[in-house]
């Protein structure tokens, strides 16, 4: 079979490429140029290039900075300008990894499409990797349906410490083995707000007030914030620790409050994106960020735009099915246990008790 490799220059990457190569697989690495960093992308390719050599595969370069500046790049400034948390990896794996790089494997003549991703394919669903340190099944839970029976994970059953020692073993690409990890988001190098000052105002002062609506202090600009942040403005006269608890990015103005104030029971998300077939309602456990712990959870579909306390549930309609929900739709998620600091813009993705991934929703508001 023919199988084209999305190779970024890393150990996972390079390995994944050996694994395919070694089970008798035709492979075809693909180096794909996202944003306009040449030395980034210099590093990079030359590492393609050296383990291509050792494998004895083909390799070719995708150029798709355009796509990836409209469909992420650009969506991330407008996120934090809106005051959201953006999720650009998971809309990256979507749109770009696994839309468009797809369509350059279907060019190439190939059938699938690997990826150096720790995550399982099973029966047609994603699953958590072996390696829950490393495990991205929360990353790839926005990408279409339809694509995962086209994609090989071969490290989904492998730990991250035994990629690295089967690097090391050979020579030539033993230099993985050790070389720096990439940057999770990996077009900001150091911090976001740099990207983010090329395209609006960063820097502006504004004033903290607390769940009353009083001034208690000042912060330094909306956009250094996110939900759950506890350094980095004042609030005068305060003896504990307060946390952000909203972002107004028309007035540049922070919501602060005790730690007590980030409890979170319930939420809203919208385009819901379904890998199994699932009722007007269905329980689930949802993490509500990467890092999170898995939350146990109940879930109502939406028919259409709820207005925030769960107005326009899913009756089912006089056929008995929804129409206003489904795909693309959203659902209200009730939580058995306390998220904290739930963040508008981030993705929850919905796990059933195996480990697979039954759908994924970005957040639209805590309830």
């Amino acid at each position: 079979m023919k199988i084209l490799v999305a190779m970024s220059g890393g150990v996972d990457s390079s390995i994944t490429a050996k694994l395919l190569k070694d089970a008798g697989h035709e492979v075809l690495g693909c180096y794909a140029k996202l944003h306009g960093d040449e030395a980034y992308h210099e590093r990079n390719l030359a590492n393609v290039a050296k383990v291509a050599a050792f494998l004895g595969i083909d390799y070719i370069c995708a150029d798709l900075t355009d796509e990836f500046n409209e469909a992420v790049y650009l969506k991330f400034v407008e996120s934090y300008k809106k005051g959201l948390t953006p999720n650009p990896c998971a809309i990256c794996n979507k749109q770009i990894k696994f839309g468009e790089l797809w369509r350059v494997a279907l060019q190439n003549g190939c059938e699938k499409m690997a990826t150096g991703h720790y995550a399982k394919i099973q029966n047609g669903q994603i699953y958590e990797a072996k390696d829950a340190t490393k495990d991205q099944s929360y990353f790839l839970s926005n990408i279409s349906p339809e694509m995962v029976e086209k994609l090989v994970f071969p490290l989904g059953e492998w730990l991250k410490t035994d990629v690295k020692k089967e690097a090391a073993k050979f020579a030539e690409i033993s230099s993985l083995a050790t070389q720096k990890e990439s940057s999770e988001i990996c077009f900001v190098p150091n911090e976001y707000t740099e990207i983010l000052r090329r395209h609006f105002e960063v820097d502006k002062k504004g004033v903290v007030r607390d769940t009353s609506g009083k001034v208690v202090g000042e912060h330094e600009g909306y956009a250094k914030y996110t939900i759950g942040k506890r350094r980095g403005f004042r609030v005068d006269g305060a003896h504990d620790p307060h946390f952000v608890l909203r972002i107004d990015a028309k007035a540049n103005e922070i919501v602060v409050g005790k730690f007590d104030e980030l409890s979170c029971f319930g939420f809203e998300t919208e385009n819901l994106n379904e890998f199994v077939e699932l009722g007007r309602e269905f329980e689930a456990w949802v993490k509500v960020r990467y890092r999170s712990p898995k939350v146990k959870c109940r879930v109502v579909r939406l028919c259409g735009e709820s207005v925030g306390g769960g107005e326009n549930l899913c009756d089912g309609g006089e056929s008995g099915e929804c129409v206003g929900g489904g795909f693309g739709g959203g659902v209200r998620v009730e939580l058995a246990e306390n998220a904290r600091a739930v963040a508008s813009g981030q993705l929850a993705v919905f796990y059933d008790e195996s480990g697979g991934v039954v759908a994924s929703g970005f957040i639209k508001r805590a309830l």
